[in-house]
């Protein structure tokens, strides 16, 4: 678990897929990887989610996918039988977390308040989603929370983007960054694969720029 975990931190950033059209899952993943980014979430708000992933875990063995968006365990359990290799949820919810962990699998709940993230911890979680960031305070807030949670890591979603990316990236307390910008909907539906690898790329770039400077 660690170690995917580990793989996540030094990559940086984890893409935010909506796959409307299955047909649309194995190119996009192939774009982002071509792009120097190996993990994506792909969310579970879609009826053709969990054939989308199982389409990228078995074309595409180089991208790490994941399910996002699990709202419960038993979305987790359909998630990581079509073969999600994490998952990351919009809040905590007790029951998922365990569910995962029992089975060894990486998950990642939002948490945007002391009293979430002291569940967290209790829950035995070292990095928490923060969803959505530029709601709950930004940048700000996480750098507020991590001085009093100094062993708790975050994955901020919502609002991140190309622009304010380096000030994310260059804090310590940041884990990955979370984001739908490198691969939008309207991208994905008219097929700009190339446009999906150049955002991914500039976002590399970016992550790695601004870590040089911590």
């Amino acid at each position: 678990m660690m170690d995917l975990m580990e793989k996540m931190h030094e990559t940086g950033i984890v893409p935010v897929v909506v796959i409307e059209d299955v047909n649309d899952a194995i190119p996009t993943a192939r774009a982002i990887l071509d792009g120097g980014i190996n993990f994506m979430e792909i969310t579970f708000r879609t009826a053709c989610a969990a054939d989308a992933i199982a389409m990228v875990a078995k074309s595409v063995p180089d991208m790490i996918v994941g399910a996002g968006t699990v709202l419960n365990a038993r979305q987790a359990e359909a998630a990581v039988a079509a073969g999600a290799k994490f998952i990351v949820s919009p809040g905590l919810d007790e029951d998922t977390v365990i569910w995962c962990q029992e089975r060894g699998i990486p998950v990642c709940p939002g948490c945007v308040t002391p009293s979430e993230i002291m569940k967290a911890i209790h829950l035995g979680l070292s990095v928490v989603k923060f969803f959505p960031a530029n709601v709950y305070g930004g940048i700000k807030a996480i750098k507020a929370l991590s001085a009093v949670f100094g062993g708790v890591k975050f994955l901020p979603t919502g609002g991140v983007n190309q622009e304010n990316l380096s000030e994310f990236a260059k804090e310590k307390c940041i884990f990955a960054i979370g984001g739908s910008w490198v691969c939008t909907k309207k991208d994905i539906l008219e097929q700009n694969f190339d446009q999906i690898t150049s955002l991914s790329h500039e976002a590399v770039e970016k992550i790695r720029a601004a870590r040089t400077l911590v």
